[in-house]
């Protein structure tokens, strides 16, 4: 749910006021919202340090830590991470051009010593070179003429000796000059870099057993940055001072106590929110729901604070359509082994909710493989539910996906109906419940022929929910004005409820194109005959597919929670996240 919050305002002597930010940084239940925002930021010396170590976590949170730490201060050590990290990157650039450069000089000249051409020149030898049409060479003069190799465009490249300085040449002669350097010159350079960016690559691995201190040092100053901005936040003069802000209502009678318990000598006040204001959003989901609020952080999503609290529907939907799109237990089988053996490991890079909820979406994969049989591609259980080309499994899969998507659809128009209760408006959603069921038959009718007559239910269900959809649109005493403005709403709106049932169909469709793949890389591996070429096919194929199949999960699994779904929750996802005047805690 939604924690319910109330505006806050705390007032105590000016004299007191550093006393009172770190009395409310210790009690941790207030959002502080600033009076004045312009005024109220962290110096730019601060935020380019937080920025700075940020920068240099993530550069050393990809490195193994070896040797001995050394004895510099966290923020000279981000500062020196971060020049290597700079120093890297301009050393991978230069190597790449004396990559290139050796690549056109060993094909332009071969295994060439321009110190040999020194040796000759302080013999009086000068070896000049030209590109020449070949069907020209014969008009040079000069003491040795000596075509080389073919250049394009049906040109030679040609040396040329003549101590006299004056050699005779065509005027189609072009000056085909000696490199800049030669292949041991470059060779030996890039030996140099390589050795530089090794030396950079052990001065990593010590720092980062600096990471602990690095990260303490960023909490730090990201807590003097936000003290910054609360005690700039706040508005006052020499006698008074004053914060604003937002508590959760649970927390607001506590709020005086403590304060008086840490000796703040000051007045508290609390109020509902206002209508036109909107305060942060926090969620309080049931313990097994909590893995989704990973998803939300990826996504950057928040819901509104007069929203809803989506966590448990999108916890049930998700793991269910994406064990559909995913389709085969072996895969399940893999990502919960997999997650389950690192899970520290891959939590740290996703998250913890993250990696939970994608335990859960490989447990749930598991099963649906259960269910259908499938494993890599092979069946090898009775399948429940078959899948494969076939018109009974493919019509079976469309009316799961189908029954599935009208469920999801109807749920959330009868959520916003107990939202809206007492008021005449929930009538309008409950309508709109009915006419996706009902909905559900004109989709059978057209995708899977299945009868639609007076004899169904599908008929009624439409007529009564629209009848209610258009009615109470809108309630008013002007009964016309009522009518009108359902009737003006409801062509565009019973539209997209069709849609957004055939929408669902997609579970069905890239879940039986993975199967098929499956089934397609592992007939292509066993046709080959050897066991050294079947097991690297039918592995790297089963990866690929496995691949598709997560794009799949985001692409699709999530769209019909962020989009379908919410849109007919009425959600904007408009919220920002709660976050407290509170004591960071560094998490290793």
């Amino acid at each position: 749910m939604i924690v319910k919050m109330s505006k806050v305002f705390i007032a105590a002597r000016s004299q007191d006021r550093e006393k009172l930010l770190e009395a409310l940084r210790t009690i941790g239940v207030v959002h502080v919202t600033p009076v004045d925002p312009t005024v109220a930021v962290a110096d730019e010396k601060s935020l380019s340090q937080i920025r700075n170590i940020q920068r240099a976590i993530q550069v050393l949170q990809n490195v193994e830590p070896a040797g001995t730490g050394p004895d510099i201060s966290a923020i000279d050590a981000a500062h020196e991470v971060l020049e290597i990290q700079q120093r890297t990157h301009e050393r991978q650039s230069r190597l790449t051009g004396l990559y290139r450069q050796l690549d056109e000089v060993l094909r332009n000249w071969g295994e060439i010593d321009l110190k040999s051409f020194d040796g000759l020149r302080d013999a009086g030898i000068e070896v000049e070179f030209y590109s020449v049409p070949a069907e020209l060479i014969h008009e040079i003069q000069a003491e040795m003429v000596e075509p080389i190799r073919e250049l394009p465009g049906r040109n030679q490249l040609v040396a040329v000796i003549d101590r006299t300085g004056k050699p005779t040449l065509p005027k189609e002669a072009k000056v085909y000059a000696l490199p800049a350097n030669d292949p041991a010159m470059l060779r030996e350079e890039a030996a140099e870099i390589d050795a530089r960016m090794k030396q950079d690559l052990d001065r990593l691995a010590s720092l980062r057993i600096l990471l602990p201190k690095i990260k303490t040092a960023l909490v730090e100053l990201e807590q003097k940055a936000e003290y910054e901005i609360a005690l700039r936040s706040a508005m006052g003069d020499e006698d008074l001072y004053a914060i604003q802000g937002w508590i959760p209502t649970k927390d607001r009678d506590r709020l005086p106590t403590e304060l008086a318990r840490a000796g703040i000598d000051a007045a508290v006040e609390t109020i509902a929110p206002a209508e036109d204001e909107v305060p942060p959003t926090l969620i309080s989901s049931p313990r097994w729901a909590r893995p989704i609020k990973g998803l939300f952080d990826v996504l950057g999503t928040v819901s509104g604070y007069r929203e809803f609290d989506v966590s448990v529907p999108f916890m049930i939907a998700l793991p269910i359509f994406s064990a559909m799109l995913i389709g085969d237990g072996g895969y399940g089988f893999i990502l919960l082994l997999g997650l389950t053996l690192f899970y520290k490991k891959v939590s740290r890079i996703l998250g913890p909710n993250f990696t939970k909820l994608m335990i859960v979406i490989s447990a749930a994969t598991l099963v649906w493989g259960t269910l259908t049989g499938s494993f890599f591609g092979f069946t090898l259980l009775t399948p429940v539910i078959p899948v494969d080309t076939t018109d009974r499994s493919r019509y079976l899969l469309m009316e799961i996906s189908f029954v599935l998507g009208a469920v999801h659809l109807c749920f959330a128009h009868f959520w916003q109906a107990a939202r809206m209760f007492p008021s005449l408006q929930f009538l309008s959603q409950v309508g709109w419940g009915l006419i996706i069921a009902g909905m559900l038959g004109v989709v059978r009718m057209f995708v899977l022929n299945t009868p639609m007559g007076w004899e169904t239910p599908w008929p009624y269900l439409i007529l009564v929910g629209s009848g209610m959809a258009i009615l109470f649109h809108s309630p008013s005493k002007n009964i016309f004005k009522m009518v009108g403005l359902g009737v003006a709403n409801f062509p565009f709106s019973v539209l997209s409820t069709f849609s957004d049932i055939i929408s669902y169909v997609r579970l069905m469709a890239v879940g039986l194109a993975g199967s098929v793949l499956a089934v397609s890389f592992n007939d292509l591996g066993l046709g080959l005959g050897s066991w050294f070429l079947i097991i690297p096919v039918i592995v790297i194929g089963h990866a690929l597919n496995l691949f598709l199949a997560l794009i799949a999960l985001f692409a699709h699994g999530v769209r019909l929670n962020m989009l379908e779904f919410s849109n007919n929750l009425g959600m904007q996802w408009t919220g920002y996240s709660y976050k407290p005047f509170s004591k960071q805690v560094i998490q290793e």
